[in-house]
């Protein structure tokens, strides 16, 4: 009984981790680079998408009360550079997050009031649309940028094309 006890107590932080946000949060994997560098800058078309995700946010889709209020990347010029037009267009700071602590960026995503964008890479979006409630990612390879994941309180999970109409 008391192994059936601590086994469900050790699954407890899990189950809670897996809660979707009180509001909608914005996944991105950063914008196109240079394959097999350590902390590339974005290449040309990079920039241009990361000017798209801007444009993105600011449309209808994305009315003032689900524009993001505030925005988290890793500490890798890749995700600054993806985020930077959009929080210049919205006047918000980037926030840093160490992108090996999926929980402890989750927590403070949903201590937020209001919807977020999250600059993650291909090895920590899947985790992070998951930690939110919504539907997993197929797992991502070098050439996939994009997308963005819009995760909804509920959990509802739709992947939109940066750039597309």
């Amino acid at each position: 009984m008391r192994i059936l006890i601590a086994l469900l107590l050790a699954l407890l932080p899990a189950t809670a981790f897996a809660q979707p946000a009180a509001q909608p949060v914005y996944v991105v994997r950063h914008l196109n680079t240079p394959e097999g560098q350590s902390d590339p800058d974005l290449l040309p078309e990079g920039r241009a998408a990361a000017i798209a995700l801007a444009d993105l946010m600011e449309t209808d889709r994305f009315q003032d009360a689900r524009r993001p209020v505030a925005i988290y990347v890793s500490d890798y010029k890749r995700t600054r550079q993806t985020a930077a037009p959009t929080a210049a267009r919205f006047g918000l700071n980037l926030t840093i997050y160490d992108p090996r602590d999926t929980a402890g960026l989750i927590a403070r995503v949903r201590a937020e009031p209001g919807p977020v964008l999250i600059v993650g890479h291909s090895n920590t979006v899947p985790d992070i649309v998951a930690a939110l409630g919504g539907t997993r990612p197929a797992p991502l390879s070098h050439p996939d940028f994009g997308d963005l994941w819009v995760v909804e309180p509920g959990g509802a999970t739709t992947k939109l094309r940066i750039g597309a109409p």
